[in-house]
């Protein structure tokens, strides 16, 4: 199986709360993490042309594509167990508008939840998913 790669700031609060959220509720083992700031992210998104340094947003990869900011949100969302499927239901919101508040809240989230020193170390019970 291969699996979708979620790469996230890994000293943003909320990131790696989010990350955690969604650890919980990948019931069919679909994602794995890494940080923006990882070598592994430099080698996984470099080929896309990506500029980590400028980055500020949750990426996905999955089968081979690229997905940023709220469309990458919305299709994680859509694999998690529970409710949480129904919100790709938004993807019918263009994109600049779903963006525009993802963009919102990105530019604030340090200073509403807090930034770390240094990325976020997994427990021995989740390391297997962060590459």
């Amino acid at each position: 199986m291969q699996h979708s790669i979620i790469f996230f700031d890994g000293v943003c609060n909320l990131c790696t709360g989010s990350v955690k959220f969604v650890i919980k509720r990948d019931r069919k083992d679909i994602f794995r993490f890494a940080a923006l700031q990882s070598d592994i992210a430099g080698q996984h998104l470099g080929p896309f042309g990506l500029s980590l340094s400028e980055l500020n947003t949750i990426i996905l990869l999955e089968n081979g594509r690229v997905y940023q900011r709220s469309t990458a949100a919305l299709r994680i969302a859509r694999h998690l167990s529970g409710g949480w499927p129904l919100l790709y239901g938004f993807m019918v919101i263009p994109a600049f508008i779903r963006d525009f508040v993802y963009n919102q809240i990105a530019r604030r989230r340090y200073r509403i939840w807090g930034r770390e020193e240094s990325c976020m170390v997994p427990t021995p019970a989740i390391k297997a998913k962060f590459l």
